[in-house]
């Protein structure tokens, strides 16, 4: 049997020549499905797509050249042979104009029947290939995601093959690639996509209040425990659990969720009782996860539970023309939500926005294009509407916006900053607010602009506010 076996339906009224072409096919190890009239044939090929058609003309109900042009019309790749009878080639010729891919004339040998059907098939296999490519080339959207270039080409494809699967997917990238978006498609795009999505950023909860957001409560578990509350884990029973900023988990409760992962079982804080959910597990973080295993501050034992298929997503600033791509989605989303007038960027403005490095990634461009819809409007976006970091200057330029003049003063290559030493912690202080500031309080952009981590930024939050004036001691 040299070719894999495909379904071949043969379409012929002729008993003794059906039977001779089925046993010529199935030498081949081909599912033959056999049909004497047009009708028949057609309502067979209805219930059970074919891979390739043979088929004579002469039919006892309807003209073969109708049945053909049925046939192109709801598969334009099937796969047709049409077979005549020797003196009508010129109706196989027109049979050809109609789509057929081949003729035979009779009588014909297993051999030439077999090579015929063959190239006819490996023709459809090659067309359905080159627009699996074509399709994959021009798809710019997918799942709530906006590019086209082949970095999220390569993303789609993933999220398509682990999407049917129960393995725990890892998805890495800096912040504000849309590691959520991602996390939210694996979800859309497999079989639980009727049940719950259910998102938990481990850096954006105090870190003692977390084991019960995971796992729930019950009442008077501790202080402030007033009702039973239902954790994320239950929560998503039959779904999907998204465990964003996964490496923020403090030490003892990766334990706890390791444990979670590997008997699918829950007890909420307080309760002597065990829970049984089925959940599928996607983390995310924009740490090196290896690294933090390394160094001690992510269990090796829950790195690879949970690290079963990576998925990294790229900085905007390595996706070339996906750039404007998004920024004119944002715009046109941005100026519906505010009432503004908005459908274009200026060539000048295209040409800043694809020059910059994009640091904080999307998140960043949705900020910036939300502050030229609220403040300006006019039907074009010209370069007076940019936010300062995107006037000029170079991408270390913009970085450099965030930092605060103390900062800047202390470098060494200023020989006047010698003479007066800052506070290592007021000049901290000051970098945080300032990024803050900047950032309109968005933490996460924030922490990526700084290179540090949400959790860092919210820990010291806390302990000022504490301090009260600012930890002037």
């Amino acid at each position: 049997m040299g070719s894999r076996a495909h379904r071949i339906l043969l379409i012929e009224d002729t008993a003794p020549l059906a039977r001779l072409y089925i046993e010529f096919m199935r030498a081949e190890g081909h599912k033959v499905a056999h049909a004497e009239t047009g009708r028949e044939a057609l309502a067979a090929a209805e219930a059970c797509p074919p891979d390739g058609v043979i088929l004579d003309l002469k039919l006892p109900d309807m003209e073969g050249l109708d049945v053909l042009r049925i046939l192109r019309e709801r598969d334009p790749d099937v796969s047709v042979i049409v077979v005549t009878a020797h003196g009508s080639v010129g109706v196989a010729v027109e049979a050809m104009r109609c789509g057929a891919f081949d003729f035979l004339v009779k009588p014909f040998t297993a051999d030439r029947l077999n090579v015929t059907l063959r190239n006819a098939l490996e023709r459809r296999s090659l067309a359905r290939m080159v627009d699996d490519y074509r399709r994959d080339l021009d798809r710019d959207r997918f799942h709530g995601f906006i590019g086209a270039s082949p970095e999220m080409q390569a993303v789609y494809r993933t999220i398509e093959s682990v999407a049917a699967s129960r393995a725990s997917v890892f998805i890495t990238g800096e912040s504000g690639t849309g590691k959520e978006v991602a996390a939210e498609a694996i979800h859309q795009a497999s079989p639980r996509r009727g049940k719950p999505f259910v998102a938990l950023n481990s850096a954006a909860i105090p870190k003692d209040l977390l084991e019960s957001e995971i796992f729930g409560h019950v009442r008077g578990a501790f202080t402030g425990a007033t009702a039973d509350r239902v954790g994320a884990a239950a929560q998503a029973d039959g779904g999907t659990l998204f465990l964003d900023e996964v490496c923020e988990m403090p030490f003892d409760l990766q334990a706890k969720l390791l444990r979670f992962i590997q008997t699918g079982v829950i007890q909420p804080v307080g309760s002597s009782r065990a829970e049984k959910v089925d959940v599928r597990f996607v983390a995310a973080t924009n740490r090196d996860p290896l690294r933090e295993v390394e160094e001690g501050r992510f269990r090796e034992d829950l790195y690879y539970r949970l690290h079963v298929i990576p998925l990294h997503l790229p900085p905007l600033r390595d996706r070339g023309g996906d750039v404007l791509l998004i920024a004119r989605a944002l715009l046109a989303d941005c100026a519906r939500e505010e009432g503004r007038r908005f459908t274009a960027f200026a060539p000048e403005v295209e040409a800043a926005f694809r020059s910059c490095d994009w640091p904080g990634n999307i998140r960043q461009m949705q900020n910036v294009v939300r502050q030229i819809v609220v403040l300006h409007d006019g039907e074009v976006v010209t370069a007076d509407m940019l936010p300062p970091p995107l006037r000029g200057g170079g991408a270390s330029t913009r970085r450099a916006a965030v930092l605060p003049a103390a900062a800047q003063a202390a470098s060494p290559a200023d020989p006047a900053a010698e003479e007066t030493i800052t506070p290592l912690w007021r000049l901290e202080k000051d970098m945080i607010q300032r990024a803050l500031r900047l950032c309109s309080d968005d933490v996460p952009r924030a922490a990526s602009l700084l290179e540090i981590s949400p959790s860092t930024i919210y820990r010291k939050l806390q302990q000022w506010k504490a301090d009260g004036d600012g930890g002037e001691g």
